[in-house]
């Protein structure tokens, strides 16, 4: 159903405003709000972002924005061009992203350990004119432009030029593959530093800046499945995102340190771990790289008051053997997106953060790329188990028929629809993927077919079931992944799981399950009894795992999903080759 002002959800949101006053203008202009009208002196104390240790003020922020902007001017970017940027959380990217935006020009923001043939793709959809890249990645990028049949600008940047001393000086002798030295002959290729310099030689930047409904930048679908397309997302997008996280989250986030770790080319480490923060006032912890390793170093460090990331991340929280001792009670908020987070992970990193003093739990919040990330989020106060919360001010969800569009009872299973001023402008140069997304229902308005399946209770909550590409049919009976992840989750042993459909000569499909187990505690036939057993209390028969089978950890994407389109890919290997040697074996026994 859709939700109305007068919806009982609002009771759950004590002191959040039904709707919001938005940024009229670009994502540039939202930062210099902040600036001039929230944190008013405390602009001159306050770090825009800190790297490795090296803050970076906001008036010296804004002067590497407009010095970025008459860079990318010398190089012949205009309003409306592209560039693609192909960089980790590192204060040059994030400087680009809003030069671009202070000249109207686009930034295309993709992972740096992208493939060549991808990079291809991706320079080529969006036809970028340049393409911002570290060092170390940079002949690979090369490698990807053979193929584009117009010369694209590589801007070059360093590390270590962002580094304080004498990390600067020390960090060379820590990497091991070193970056080979730019070519000499390519006019093409230019180091940030010489790109930079170039700038000086444009006196003024433009007095227009981007409308609110001009594309502020272009984020790229994909990595499991299908093929990627560009998503176009406005000014009005993005500002209406960081707004819309701030009043939802329960407690001022004006002048908060962000934990800035999600990357940049998702939409929630751009949207919430970036955005949001500078919109209000906060400091970006930018994180390059994250690992196990160094993830409590880090925390434990920089103290950030805000933590967002994936479920993948709060899972390595509690492999870390970096907190022991850790008083964690400067959290004010720890956000959970990008994947569904079981209720049996949620138990246990609220019990991890109670044990170090935090007096916060994990909120889930659910979105897509096309609507930039979150559009609904857990209460601050109140958790309904199984729900991914509640709508921001000013979106909409419906539940509706897959077969129909027609809007569903509460409590009844369809697809999730999401109408709002944070949903995507369209897929570039993509009438037709955009047509069949973006869809006009009876009500006249104009909603986002999310392809994922949900409900919705009668006090507004809504509650995630799975993307409607991913049920397993078994026997002619759905069976959704994460009921059955989220029940093995629950043994105390497992630390994640994964559930695919492989092919079954009677059922068609069966269930089967990767497991890791937590650290220390090795795989044996009495834990994988142990799961079934409580699998056969837990779920239905036809849901039951036929295969368990033990991981040291499960593949992920790029940005730390469970990518389970690799796991179903071994396993239908696996039996075409088991089909090949039983036709061979055939074959020969006929001779």
């Amino acid at each position: 159903m859709i939700n109305k002002p007068n919806a009982p959800w609002l009771k759950f949101f004590d002191g959040i405003p039904e709707t919001l006053e938005y940024p009229q203008g670009s994502m540039y202009e939202a930062l210099k709000f902040a600036l001039d009208t929230h944190i008013h002196g405390n602009c001159y104390k306050n770090d825009a972002y800190t790297f490795q240790g090296k803050g970076t003020s906001y008036p010296e922020f804004f002067k590497r924005i407009d010095r970025v902007a008459k860079a990318f001017k010398s190089i012949g970017i205009e309003e409306g061009d592209k560039v693609t940027i192909c960089m980790p959380n590192a204060p040059q990217a994030i400087d680009a992203f809003y030069a671009l935006n202070r000249i109207s020009a686009v930034p295309a923001m993709i992972h740096p350990l992208s493939a060549p043939g991808e990079i291809n793709f991706y320079v080529t959809n969006s036809k970028s004119k340049a393409v911002l890249v570290l060092d170390m990645f940079y002949e690979k990028v090369l490698e990807a432009l053979e193929g584009v049949d117009y010369p694209v600008k590589v801007i070059v940047a360093r590390i270590k030029d962002e580094l304080p001393f004498p990390l600067n000086m020390l960090y060379p002798l820590t990497v091991k593959d070193k970056p080979a030295p730019l070519p000499k002959d390519n006019e093409n290729v230019i180091s940030w530093n010489s790109f930079i310099s170039a700038g000086r030689k444009i006196k003024s930047l433009p007095e227009k800046l981007p409308e609110k409904d001009d594309t502020a930048v272009i984020l790229f679908s994909g990595g499991t499945t299908g093929t990627s397309k560009g998503i176009e997302l406005t000014n009005m997008n993005m500002n209406a995102l960081a707004y819309q996280v701030a009043a939802s989250a329960g407690f001022s986030m004006k002048g908060l340190r962000m934990f800035s770790v999600m990357p940049l080319f998702h939409g929630f480490g751009l949207g919430v771990g970036i955005h949001t923060a500078l919109a209000a006032g906060g400091t970006c912890i930018l994180i390059p790289q994250f690992t196990i390793k160094t993830y409590a170093r880090d925390v434990k460090k920089y103290k950030p008051a805000v933590i967002v990331g994936v479920p993948t991340l709060f899972e390595a929280l509690l492999r870390s053997d970096g907190f022991d001792g850790v008083d964690l009670s400067f959290l004010r908020g720890v956000f959970c997106g990008g994947d569904s987070l079981s209720v049996e992970l949620k138990k246990k990193v609220d019990t991890f953060l109670t044990e170090h003093n935090s007096k916060v739990q994990i909120r889930e919040g659910y979105g897509t790329t096309e609507c930039v990330t979150a559009s609904c989020l857990t209460p601050y106060n109140f958790f309904r188990e199984g729900s991914i919360g509640i709508p921001f001010p000013d979106t909409y969800y419906q539940i509706v028929d897959p077969k129909n569009d027609t809007e569903v009872p509460y409590g009844t299973e369809g697809e999730i629809c999401i109408y709002g001023p944070s949903v995507m402008k369209g897929y570039l140069d993509n009438a037709a993927e955009t047509a069949a997304t973006l869809r006009t229902h009876k009500d006249g308005l104009k909603w986002l077919h999310t392809g994922d399946l949900g409900m919705m209770d009668e006090d507004g909550f809504i509650y995630y079931k799975q993307r409607m590409k991913r049920l397993i049919i078994v026997s002619g009976f759905n069976v959704y992944p994460s009921q059955v992840e989220n029940t093995i989750d629950a043994h105390p042993d497992v630390l994640l799981s994964c559930a695919i459909g492989i092919p079954d000569p009677y059922k068609i499909h069966k269930v089967k399950a990767f497991v890791v187990l937590r650290p220390g505690v090795e795989p044996s036939d009495k834990i994988k009894e142990e799961i079934l057993e409580h699998c056969r209390k837990n779920i239905s028969k036809h849901a039951m795992p036929r295969e368990i089978e033990f991981r040291t950890e499960l593949p992920k994407t790029l940005v730390g999903k469970v990518a389970y389109r690799v796991l179903e890919e071994e396993e239908e290997a696996k039996a075409k080759a088991k089909e090949e040697a039983e036709k061979a074996k055939e074959t020969k026994d006929a001779e």
